[in-house]
């Protein structure tokens, strides 16, 4: 047996290949993807007579959607996928893309397979491709990110067993426009190029941190001022001896200090958060507690009662000498019914008064990070403050950033100050051109929570007035809304497995 991708010839027999649901071997990957590669580059203008759909944003939620149309069952379907992405390389995103090995991920290799119904694929992977021993079963995102780029560039290499053919553009989509019949939209990029799309689906991801502040111009173009810290140059303009400020104390605080110390940095770092506390610690793997959501939270209508009975299970599980943890983690599986049971009041009360502590128990850092931490804090390199960062001017090369606690106000001089307090979720303040568009054509509509995209239950957009979009869609942490946890790979693989068989109709249909 044989098939072609381009001009090469490829014979079966040399390599085992995937089985329906499946992926080849890595070494597959390694040595035909470049012959593959123009598969991917972007298309003519002309229009297609194959219908199409666009995916916004070749990350993990965008690129799992991707593979997870490349192996819907049935067909053949008569459908053209344009993934719009603007990096060099599809699949990995913001989030897997650092090149730095001290960037752990903060969940088990075990739970991290691309998906659902394949649980020890990543594991497999992992093996496969012979990737040295994750320390404790925690990965770099380096390594992460080469698994889902090798995922992602096997379904651009050649067309479907489906029929789905797979085009990638590594530009930036800058608007997406609804014709005038209402029934597709035309996506247009950054280089002029226009997909008409009878699918459009909003693939996102993180934007960058945004503090609660006005900054001026000045600051925003101060050197010492970095409002990403993952972007492609963070942290590079930091001598060893220059002093930090760190807005945030959480996960991205973490990994931004073992970068500091990967680079030698021995400067003083303050690190200001209102509640003082680190993310919890991931304890021993293989425990676990018996499910009560059914018999207990199922129905639950406030924060106080659900609060409570977590609570009391929390203490039940002490007393008979087993960690708390577990206790969260069998929560998992329903926290967005949980979530989706509250009215918005009760939902804005979690935010308020639990959503912080919630973070601290539920998002852990791996132990190696949380005592590479704790040594630069016994050290006296790295020091808490308790506030809130309320205002930051420059004061020459360096920055002058005002911390208040209560009536308390105090004046931080600086060289660089590094937001750490989480992506932007406020679609309502989100500046990127695509976003500010269809905000503005009402196709877009921020939730009253500011916490993403208001959808319905399949994510697709809905308009101020409730009408649900037969265009546009949307998955990932944009969703966050429905579920309130949409930023966790087990979250988001699942979302895109659903979004994929939700589409399956509109792939079927003459």
């Amino acid at each position: 047996m044989q098939f072609t991708a381009g001009r090469s010839v490829f014979r079966a027999s040399k390599f085992k290949l995937c089985r329906a649901g499946g992926f080849s071997r890595p070494d597959f990957f390694a040595h035909f993807l470049a012959k593959f590669r123009s598969a991917s580059t972007p298309q003519p203008a002309t229009v297609s007579a194959r219908r199409t759909i666009t995916i916004l944003g070749g990350g993990f939620s965008g690129s799992m959607l991707l593979v997870q149309l490349a192996h819907l069952p049935g067909g053949p379907y008569d459908v053209d996928v344009h993934l719009v992405e603007p990096r060099a390389v599809p699949g990995p995103g913001l989030a897997y893309s650092a090149r730095r090995k001290e960037y752990l991920l903060n969940v088990r290799a075990p739970f991290l397979s691309a998906f659902p119904q394949e649980p020890n694929h990543f594991l497999n992977w992992l093996a496969a491709s012979k990737t040295p021993v994750c320390p404790s079963d925690f990965c770099s995102r380096q390594t992460y990110g080469k698994y889902l780029q090798q995922l992602t560039e096997s379904v651009l290499a050649w067309p479907a067993a489906n029929g789905l053919r797979f085009f990638c553009h590594h530009q930036k989509a800058v608007a997406a426009t609804l014709t005038q019949d209402g029934r597709s939209a035309t996506v247009q990029l950054a280089d002029g190029h226009e997909i008409r799309s009878r699918r459009v689906v909003l693939a996102l991801g993180n934007f960058p941190p945004a503090p609660d502040l006005r900054l001026s111009a000045e600051v925003r173009r101060h050197p010492g001022y970095h409002s990403n810290p993952w972007g492609p140059q963070a942290l590079q303009n930091i001598a060893p001896h220059h002093s930090v400020l760190l807005i945030g104390s959480g996960l991205t605080a973490m990994d931004v200090l073992l970068g500091l110390a990967a680079d030698g940095h021995h400067g003083p770092v303050t690190v200001v958060a209102r509640s003082g506390r680190w993310p919890s610690v991931h304890g021993p793997l293989g425990q676990s507690y018996l499910s009560f959501y059914a018999n207990e939270l199922a129905g639950l209508t406030s924060v106080a009662e659900v609060v409570r009975v977590v609570r009391r299970h929390v203490r039940q599980a002490q007393q008979q000498g087993q960690d708390w943890r577990p206790v969260i983690d069998s929560l998992r599986p329903d926290l967005g019914r949980i979530w989706q049971a509250w009215p918005q009041a009760e939902q804005a009360r979690f935010l308020r008064h639990v959503a912080s502590i919630w973070s601290v128990v539920r998002h852990r850092s791996p132990p190696q990070n949380a005592a590479a931490v704790q040594r630069m804090l016994d050290a006296g390199i790295v020091r808490m403050q308790l506030g809130k960062v309320t205002h930051i001017e420059t004061a020459g090369t360096d920055l002058q950033v005002e911390v208040t606690r209560g009536k308390q106000r105090q004046q931080v001089r600086v060289q660089h100050v590094i937001s750490c307090t989480g992506p932007l979720l406020d679609y309502s303040r989100i500046p990127d051109p695509l976003v500010s568009s269809l905000r503005a054509a009402g196709h877009l509509v921020p939730d009253a929570l500011h916490l993403g995209i208001t959808t319905d239950e399949h994510g697709a957009l809905c308009t101020a007035q409730g009408q649900v979009s037969d265009v546009f869609y949307t998955l990932g942490p944009s969703r966050r809304p429905a579920y309130f946890e949409s930023t966790a790979v087990p979250e988001l693989r699942t979302q895109a497995a659903a979004l994929a068989q939700h589409l399956q109709p509109f792939l079927a249909a003459d």
